[in-house]
């Protein structure tokens, strides 16, 4: 079975290329734009983890994913008997575009060289209980445009659950992190899967993937990593302050343990900052949990981001 790295990028249409460019740079990420394509990347190496081109309907385009190596590629690609082809982006390398069950484009990409990494936001140690880091010091910052590392995980609501999760974990080697489960009339129905990148005995995110059982394809949000908890807050009232349309938190989530804040972008396609998120290899296996773990924090508001 074909196992992937990570999850890559998320590619939009958005209405006012310029506008989301600003937005971008206020949420955290460093921007250009280049023969009409939006790229935004983080601190990390990959050269872009946003695209956007500009278009009179908004729309989630793609997601991309990164390939374990070429020739996982090309036997993902030869499953659903697309070609491979040159990557015109930044990077190049090689991509396969795929259409899962409910009509999501998927890239899946290979060999994109890597980009020059960006500081990194840093603060001075955390002094904590009776384990204090920091002494004989104030507090202090660095600051930087580009405070988002990565892109950490993708929620897509699907049509049909089964279908599309055996789509993915054939193709992608994904694991189900947890899985939510109700009874309903005495039968178990799931709600849907957090499911993560199989890398064997490295550990990983949580989860890379969320696939919600919700009866209909629809973008739900991407998820970035940010340096730390000072700048996830920091940026909250930044974004705040700039009268941007938050969404949802701060709080802790139950699954995946994430720290959590969600925003919306000029076109109301949900985003969000986490940091301190859970971290899982092979031998952590999959679970199955309840509505309230999923709708649970540890603090910070109940509920479903968004609604």
């Amino acid at each position: 079975m074909p196992n992937i790295k990570d999850v890559r990028y998320v590619k939009f249409r958005v209405s006012d290329l310029r506008k989301q460019q600003q937005f971008l740079h206020d949420f955290g990420l460093h921007t250009n734009i280049d023969n009409g394509v939006l790229v935004a990347r983080g601190t990390d190496t990959s050269p872009y983890i946003y695209l956007a081109e500009e278009g009179p309907t908004p729309a989630f385009v793609s997601v991309g994913f990164l390939a374990d190596s070429e020739a996982q590629l090309r036997e993902i690609a030869a499953m659903d008997g697309v070609a491979v082809t040159e990557n015109p982006l930044e990077g190049g390398g090689l991509i396969a575009q795929l259409t899962d069950p409910n009509g999501f484009t998927v890239d899946v990409v290979a060999n994109i060289a890597a980009a020059a990494p960006l500081a990194v936001a840093d603060r001075s140690g955390f002094n904590q209980g009776d384990a204090k880091q920091r002494l004989g010091e104030r507090v202090a910052f660095s600051q930087t445009d580009c405070f988002i590392k990565r892109l950490g995980h993708v929620v897509l609501m699907v049509n049909n659950f089964a279908t599309t999760l055996e789509w993915y974990q054939r193709r992608f080697g994904l694991l189900v992190s947890d899985e939510i489960v109700m009874q309903q009339d005495g039968q178990e129905q799931t709600l849907g899967a957090f499911t993560r990148c199989n890398r064997g005995a490295d550990y990983v995110d949580h989860h890379t993937l969320f696939l919600i059982n919700g009866g209909q394809a629809e973008f739900n949000h991407a998820a970035f990593e940010v340096a730390n908890w000072d700048v996830l807050m920091q940026s909250h009232y930044q974004l705040k302050k700039a009268g941007y349309t938050h969404s949802f938190g701060v709080g802790k989530h139950i699954l995946g343990s994430q720290t959590f804040d969600y925003w919306k972008d000029p076109d109301n396609f949900m985003l969000e900052h986490f940091t301190d998120g859970d971290l899982f290899n092979e031998s952590f296996g999959s679970h199955k949990r309840s509505p309230a773990d999923l709708l649970g924090t540890h603090w910070g508001p109940d509920g479903i981001p968004g609604q």
